[in-house]
């Protein structure tokens, strides 16, 4: 499974490909950042966002897109530049047919590291442990796409098994209404 994992920004968009399978040592494939300058106007950034996750894409052409779920913060407007620029994200793979998962920052902090309140140099030294690297990806946020990427290699086979169950439990209960009594 190859997996472009985003941890979204307007003025850093982290990016990071992973490729295995759960249970077996996984590859980094690539890492980076795309930037976009702080006073430049926004539709600008928001194209420069997508011109860069269009060129990760094109590059390495993963299976799945995993981007980090945009959570309340006290600052709405970090809240929503961050929507926007995971919005754009969505938006490149929806136009390839990529599936996207969504993963909360506790989740792939717990998926990790062990804790779902593990801090950014925590995430840092588990992402370079599991991919074998010589140093942490810098800056963070290059360390968290690469951590959502993880997360999503290593959650996607019981997230699947859990939707196919619901799935199946689903057509149960309607074939059995189906039935005379």
């Amino acid at each position: 499974m190859r997996v472009l994992g985003v941890d979204p920004g307007l003025t850093r968009c982290g990016v990071g490909v992973v490729e295995g399978v759960a249970g077996r040592p996984l590859t980094m494939l690539g890492v980076g950042v795309v930037r976009t300058p702080a006073d430049a106007d926004l539709g600008h950034r928001l194209v420069a966002i997508e011109q860069g996750i269009e060129q990760w894409l094109d590059e390495h052409r993963p299976e799945f897109l995993a981007v980090e779920r945009v959570f309340s913060q006290h600052n709405v407007r970090t809240v929503m530049g961050t929507a926007q620029a995971s919005a754009v994200a969505m938006l490149c793979a929806a136009r390839r047919g990529i599936p996207v998962a969504l993963h909360t920052p506790s989740e792939v902090k717990a998926a990790v590291t062990g804790s779902g309140r593990a801090d950014k140099a925590q995430v840092g030294a588990m992402v370079t442990r599991l991919l074998r690297l010589d140093a942490p990806p810098k800056p963070a946020d290059a360390a968290d796409a690469l951590a959502l990427a993880i997360c999503h290699i290593w959650r996607a086979p019981a997230q699947n098994r859990l939707q196919q169950a619901v799935a199946l439990q689903a057509a149960k209960t309607t074939a059995s209404k189906g039935r005379p009594a």
